[in-house]
């Protein structure tokens, strides 16, 4: 007989919001057995903002092992997880986007570029700004008009008030008009 399915929901909430929890736990379930993906990804559905959090954790870390296994779940990141009004979520769309990019079709690129420079520009929290950043300053590298795009935004968010985010502005505009 097989073990249940753990209930991720459960096992991702409780504890300080800025703990990772069990979230190791569950990546290591899900590494063990890509079926089990899915239960994670229903994460992003909780009502709890702290589940949601811990599932983008868990999301960016299989991502970095296995980039291939969220690749079915890409169309549900470009719809459901960017409408999540949660700043963790919008900075691990940057980083997935980044990590995933090679297979996106071009349609998911220019829906996922849309995404980052709605954040980019609506967005306030400094994590969503810099992943942000770096993302749509890579992809700028092969992209003149979202480069042209860019540049302006960079010349805006170097004399933002923190610190982490008007040099992250000002090193990306250094590199891109070097």
């Amino acid at each position: 007989m097989s073990r249940p399915e753990p209930a991720f929901e459960s096992m991702l909430t409780g504890g300080h919001p800025n703990s990772l929890g069990r979230t190791l736990e569950v990546v290591e379930l899900v590494l063990a057995d890509a079926g089990r993906l899915v239960a994670l990804f229903d994460c992003y559905a909780s009502q709890d903002p702290v589940v949601r959090l811990r599932t983008s954790n868990a999301l960016k870390r299989i991502a970095r092992v296995q980039p291939a296994w969220l690749l079915p779940y890409l169309d549900r990141l470009l719809g459901q997880v960017s409408k999540i009004d949660q700043a963790s979520a919008q900075w691990t769309l940057a980083t997935l986007f980044q990590l995933l990019e090679s297979w996106m079709s071009p349609a998911q690129k220019t829906k996922a570029r849309g995404i980052m420079q709605r954040n980019l520009t609506h967005q306030d929290d400094w994590i969503v700004l810099n992943t942000t950043l770096e993302t749509l300053a890579l992809w700028s590298a092969n992209d003149p008009p979202l480069k042209h795009w860019l540049l302006p935004e960079l010349n805006r968010l170097k004399s933002d008030k923190r610190g982490s985010v008007s040099r992250k502005a000002a090193k990306i505009m250094a590199r891109l008009t070097s």
